[in-house]
């Protein structure tokens, strides 16, 4: 205990332990198999980091993003903690390299892009990494119920045969209980395993929902009277332009992010609005995971996400410094309607995926059986003007394929500039000697990147050109010849999207699907998206309520400050009329079906928020029973 409680404060600065980090640090130092199920901001790191300092070893740790990856990496380097990471993207060299170095050197953490695990040189070089722990980061990725399943995912249970007493730490933010029992299974769990699940209560945070049939106004509104750092998030890339440019044309300082930018653009946009010089960040879902940033005052959801799992996580980034803050979403009745509609279009009939596969094949000139490990740069707005294909078709036919474990898709892929010397120091200090030329870029390298000849080193081309007080393309120039003569070995970035095939080429006719599965990640999907459409049509539920049920907290009080639960303080029914409103519902039911539209005009006598307080009590009490058709049924 005095071991851990050192470890967090020598490097983390902090007395004590958050709610359930303690009890989840000693079970994974028990040996056992533990599911973290921890919101969003509730310290999950810790719970991997701490107990990995404890021991002597490496922590094998599985992310799925690589912006999240670099960051963490640089956060435990700045702490003083050695890490390395191996992902999609990365050449053999670079690869053999950082193995080595995890297996040789003096390295805490290794983190590895899921696909990476069951590569024939990573698990060449497993059996010497001397690994104490295996870290699942964003867990729920291994379920084909969850939100945001990833095929890579279910080979992390094959690499425990070469582990054996090693044990699993998974971690994810939001997860409902059939999810997280698929995880413990696909993931190979032992019968001793452990599970920690914070309460999803957050006291300090407002929840609102506004059915309003003008967004703009109610945005402006809503950011005016709300002061203080905030994030709107938008479905598509052209409408966060749309609404940043409203925001700014009304003094509102704002700014637009979403995955279509440049890796340059989107770092330099995410920080000056991290040191509030934008006020309002306007961004799709690429916005928002692994930044720190604890003082979001408001989180506006202009659109109605897919699923609570999406909302909770995106929502639960205000407040984190535990100070009033509010989450609204903001919808209109159509959206509901067009919401139920999208199981058809997410998931495609399988003729029209074959149809973009073979499309596909074509627009890369991809041969028959060949392909498999190969990377493209993939302009998808290219391949659809070429192939006349419609978006979401093409869109949700690659999510199938990647599903099916056929292809990779990264829209939001990056891979920053790499350098690692190749020769031997005598070597390149003959190469020196005879290309004097090339003495001040070599000397700049080794100079800037501490470690750059043992290892491929992220560099900044900009950075350096500056330091060596040159022009950036003639450094370019110079690298490029420097790796032709063998001295080095140079990556440039790549921030476009990339495409990486699974398997080789597969004709059309032979590609086969896993029906079954389809059907159930399709009705999961519809599952989701009613859960979504319950907690915005519920007006007299708490919504913190509903968003812990949801994720199997039962536990979870009524917050007494979002609107549902507002409109109940404000809302007094007596006995006398509460009765008046049940047995004029029941005569206009009668034996027939009647819709709440038709239902609501014909008691205009009553109040509509107290007819609506009489349907919930009914239909909890299964008096009545809501279809979602709409219809109200005795």
């Amino acid at each position: 205990m005095e071991n851990i409680q050192a470890i967090l404060k020598k490097y983390w600065g902090y007395d004590v332990f958050r709610s359930l980090q303690q009890e989840i640090i000693l079970a994974v130092l028990d040996g056992k198999d533990t599911l973290a199920l921890l919101p969003t901001g509730g310290g999950k790191s810790i719970c991997f980091q701490v107990p990995a300092m404890a021991r002597e070893g490496l922590c094998l740790v599985v992310s799925p993003l690589i912006a999240l990856m670099k960051d963490q990496v640089e956060n435990l380097k700045k702490k003083g903690i050695p890490a390395l990471s191996i992902y999609s993207g990365m050449s053999v060299w670079e690869v053999k390299k950082t193995l080595q170095n995890a297996a040789h050197g003096n390295f805490k953490f290794l983190y590895v892009s899921p696909e990476r695990l069951e590569s024939a040189l990573f698990l060449e070089y497993l059996p010497g990494l001397m690994i104490n722990l295996i870290a699942v980061d964003e867990a729920h990725c291994v379920s084909q119920w969850g939100y945001d399943f990833r095929p890579p995912y279910l080979r992390i249970a094959a690499i425990r045969a070469y582990l054996p007493g090693v044990p699993v730490l998974a971690l994810t933010a939001s997860a409902t209980k059939e999810v997280q029992d698929d995880i413990c299974d696909k993931l190979a769990f032992k019968k001793d395993q452990q599970r920690f699940q914070k309460s999803f209560e957050r006291p300090n945070l407002s929840y609102s929902v506004f059915n309003v049939a003008a967004k703009q106004n109610k945005l402006l509104e809503i950011c005016k009277n709300v002061k203080g750092s905030g994030i709107v998030y938008c479905k598509s890339r052209k409408r966060t332009k749309e609404v940043s440019e409203l925001l700014s044309m009304n003094g509102i300082v704002s700014d637009f992010y979403h995955a279509g930018l440049t890796n340059a653009i989107r770092t330099e946009k995410q920080e000056r609005w991290i040191k509030n010089e934008i006020r309002i960040i306007v961004c799709t879902n690429a916005f928002g995971m692994g930044i720190d940033k604890s003082d979001v005052r408001l989180v506006i959801h202009y659109d109605v996400p897919d699923a609570l799992e999406n909302y909770y996580q995106e929502a639960g980034r205000a407040g984190r410094d535990e100070k009033r803050a509010y989450a609204v979403l903001l919808f209109h009745d159509k959206e509901l309607t067009d919401l139920e509609q999208q199981s058809a279009i997410r998931y495609p009939p399988v003729e029209q995926v074959k149809n973009v596969y073979k499309a596909l094949v074509n627009y890369l000139q991809l041969p028959s059986g060949l392909g498999e490990g190969l990377y493209f740069d993939f302009d998808i707005n290219d391949f659809i003007k070429k192939f006349t294909l419609n978006i979401h078709t093409v869109s949700y036919s690659l999510k199938v394929l990647e599903q099916e474990d056929i292809i990779s898709y990264n829209e939001q892929f990056f891979m920053p500039s790499t350098v690692v010397f190749t020769l031997n120091k005598n070597d390149l200090y003959q190469f020196e000697k005879s290309n004097p030329e090339f003495d001040a870029v070599i000397k700049g390298l080794l100079r800037s990147y501490e470690g750059i000849y043992d290892y491929p080193s992220p560099i900044s081309e900009i950075a350096l050109a500056n330091f060596l007080k040159t022009d950036k393309n003639e450094l370019i120039n110079s690298l490029q010849k420097l790796q032709t003569f063998g001295v080095i070995e140079y990556t440039p970035q790549k921030d476009k999207p990339q495409l990486l095939f699974l398997q080789n080429r597969i004709n059309t006719q032979d590609l086969n699907f896993n029906i079954t599965n389809l059907s159930k990640r399709k009705l999961a999907f519809e599952k989701r998206v009613q859960g979504m459409i319950t907690y915005i049509k519920k007006v007299l539920i708490c919504r913190s309520k509903m968003i812990g049920n949801y994720f199997n907290d039962m536990s979870i009080k009524s917050c007494g400050i979002c609107d549902n639960c507002i409109n109940e303080k404000n809302l007094v029914i007596s006995k006398e009329e509460f009765d008046k409103i049940r047995v004029e519902i029941y005569r206009l039911i009668g034996e027939n079906a009647i819709t709440a539209k038709e239902l609501l005009p014909k008691l205009e006598m009553f109040k509509k928020n107290k007819i609506w307080k009489v349907l919930n009590y009914l239909q909890s009490e299964n008096k009545i029973r809501l279809h979602k058709n709409g219809l109200i049924v005795k």
